[in-house]
């Protein structure tokens, strides 16, 4: 009775072993499903290389983004617009100063006296803030207002 109780454990041992092998093959066709290694090494061979080439472009977008930044710097980022009326007696606020700059304060300073018989447009260029030509107030308030 003893020998066939062994038996019984052996062969109960035997078909758990079996199943545990059925998942363990299980679960690795499962890992190496979708690619064609057919072993672990290759699956890692693989992924490495895989790294390599998300590394290398990774490289590639930052270069791309320190390009597009120094683009953006250069680009009108501020735009600011004032209304006045520089004549007291005749109109209303017809006339305007409008700036159009970048990020270093270089740019544009924009203008414009309205009158009933005429209207004149000035544009002054502004580098780093500040320009070499004389500004009215609204325009040096205009000036003030984009930086």
């Amino acid at each position: 009775m003893t020998i066939s109780i062994l038996i019984y454990i052996l062969g109960g041992a035997i078909v758990i072993l079996f199943v545990w092998v059925l998942m363990t093959e299980y679960r690795f066709r499962k890992f190496f499903a979708g690619t064609k290694a057919k072993n672990l090494e290759d699956v890692m061979i693989k992924l490495g290389s895989q790294m390599a080439e998300l590394k290398d472009t990774q490289i590639e977008i930052n270069k791309h983004l320190v390009n597009v930044d120094k683009r953006l710097d250069k680009s009108i980022r501020s735009v600011e617009t004032i209304r006045f009326n520089p004549f007291l007696d005749a109109g209303s606020n017809q006339s305007f100063a409008i700036s159009f700059l970048n990020d270093e304060g270089n740019g544009i300073v924009m203008s414009s006296l309205y009158a009933r018989d005429r209207m004149s447009i000035f544009a002054k260029p502004i580098t780093n803030g500040k320009s070499e030509f004389e500004l009215s107030t609204e325009e040096k308030e205009v000036l003030e207002k984009s930086k």
